[in-house]
């Protein structure tokens, strides 16, 4: 019952893909139609090779970018996930209130979002809480859909968003089935007066002030379970900083550790299956 119920409440949660696309100076029939293919793609319905034939002439048109096939990554090293207990979690929002102070992620970004339901009248009411990072899939549609390759799977299994070279087409957004993905219009916390001087480690490195026209502003953000922290042997700020201990983190392949195990438990699910996309992020019922 509770993977259909969080199944649910995610579609109540994503954004249509014309309202993600409005605004945008970009085809939105394009970026609709190639994020339906690309989602057939992660189901093995559609190969690459009939993907990038189908649509290197179009993007050619629309984005003057060659549409280059999507490069497997290597398989050495340790392939990240993470394992959320639901029967742990509290609905606190610790984790999307560290992420936010992690990543200084700007109004309308939240990398991390607890999906809330509550069934039921008092006093027999029951609360399902759903926490929700980016799912860093093995087969994503985002990176298939993404017209100049700026989204990619990392060898350590980590979804990669590149903002340098992201054009802020929006097309990815549309593909994820997750609603995992913000884009960033450039606002800030008004009544933070020093949030513009701080700097955000966004792909690795600390970009500064938030400035218009400059990057990370203007293009699609997301989760990348914190690899600054990794890079220093840390784990992910919201696993950090769970206050129930409801999530876990680790090498998924390492059949000896903690969340191999637990990925392998019955009660493990993952949200939205029948995509095929294969999340790193799995739930326990």
């Amino acid at each position: 019952m509770i993977t259909e119920d969080a199944n649910k409440l995610l579609d109540r949660f994503r954004q249509k893909g014309e309202d993600i696309l409005g605004g945008s100076k970009y085809s939105t029939a394009l970026g609709l139609n190639m994020a339906e293919d690309a989602r057939l793609l992660s189901q093995g319905k559609m190969s690459e090779e009939q993907f990038v034939q189908k649509y290197e002439e179009k993007v050619s048109k629309e984005f003057n970018q060659h549409l280059a096939m999507v490069e497997e990554p290597k398989k050495d090293g340790p392939r990240w996930g993470m394992v959320i207990d639901l029967r742990k979690c509290v609905g606190c929002e610790t984790c999307t209130v560290s992420c936010k102070a992690e990543n200084l992620t700007p109004p309308g970004v939240s990398y991390n979002v607890v999906m809330v339901e509550e069934k039921g009248t008092f006093p027999n009411v029951n609360r399902v809480n759903i926490p929700r990072p980016c799912m860093h899939c093995d087969k994503p549609p985002c990176v298939s859909v993404c017209p100049v390759r700026a989204t990619y799977k990392a060898d350590d299994g980590i979804v990669v968003q590149d903002n340098d070279r992201c054009i802020g087409c929006r097309y990815c957004m549309v593909a994820c089935p997750y609603g995992a993905r913000s884009f960033d219009f450039g606002e800030n916390y008004d009544e933070m007066t020093s949030y513009g001087d701080v700097t955000a480690p966004e792909h690795g490195m600390d970009r500064g002030e938030r400035e218009k026209n400059k990057t990370p502003i203007g293009t699609v953000r997301k989760c990348n379970f914190c690899f600054h922290r990794l890079q220093r042997g840390e784990e992910p700020a919201c696993v950090e900083t769970c206050i129930g201990d409801a999530r876990y983190f680790g090498d998924l392949d390492d059949p000896n550790s903690v969340v191999s195990k637990l990925a392998s438990s019955p009660r493990a699910f993952r949200l939205k299956e029948e995509y095929g996309t294969k999340p790193r992020v799995i739930y326990l019922r």
